[in-house]
């Protein structure tokens, strides 16, 4: 099952020990080399103002329509526990706004959502927002992450433009290839890791 990470924003965080919701999803953090979530930011409920506003995704017992199960509170963590999470947060990597461009420098827009699978939350499909003048025949385009070439820190780049829009968004299994700028040095596999290789760096 698919889901689109605006749906996620606000999904309820129920607790099997409380019997009932105790907080609510307020974000994703991207792992911008796997394009995987690896934790969600949390609030309300009795996180409140708690440093302990992470929750790992390993954490996750079941995700439905009625929200996401988790032992108990504490499954909560500081972002500081986990250096990896450490890691990934202080990239500020957001994939909402990031141009989207051809490996010729075609601009096709910029992403405004994207969809994960619901079982690892691994990136699916990014939404993008065509620019204005390539917006009359298509205003918004599905790209499969298999088209996805390279991420940078401002900029998606796929690849050509007539082969995105032909492409079907079905899922499929995917061994991420293309380039992280964020990590320069060799990659350290976390113990979340579902056993899908991570991409590595090109020369």
């Amino acid at each position: 099952m698919l889901v689109s990470a605006s749906q996620l924003i606000g999904t309820p965080i129920l607790s099997v020990q409380a019997s009932g919701k105790i907080a609510e999803v307020t974000g994703l953090i991207i792992d911008p080399d796997s394009l995987k979530t690896i934790a969600f930011r949390v609030g309300g409920g009795i996180v409140g103002k708690s440093p302990a506003n992470i929750l790992d995704v390993k954490s996750v017992r079941e995700y439905s329509k009625f929200g996401m199960v988790i032992d108990s509170e504490d499954e909560f963590i500081e972002p500081s526990d986990v250096i990896k999470i450490e890691k990934i947060l202080s990239l500020n990597f957001d994939l909402i706004n990031l141009k989207v461009e051809t490996k010729k420098g075609s601009n096709l827009g910029h992403v405004t959502d994207y969809t994960l699978d619901a079982l690892d939350f691994m990136v699916q499909q990014l939404i993008v927002k065509r620019p204005l003048f390539k917006s009359f025949l298509d205003s918004e385009l599905t790209i499969p992450r298999r088209e996805i070439v390279e991420v940078t820190d401002y900029k998606v780049i796929v690849k050509d433009e007539e082969k995105v829009i032909k492409a079907r968004a079905e899922k499929e299994d995917f061994i991420p290839n293309f380039v992280n700028p964020f990590r320069k040095t060799e990659q350290v596999h976390s113990p979340a890791d579902t056993g899908t290789p991570a991409g590595t760096d090109k020369q």
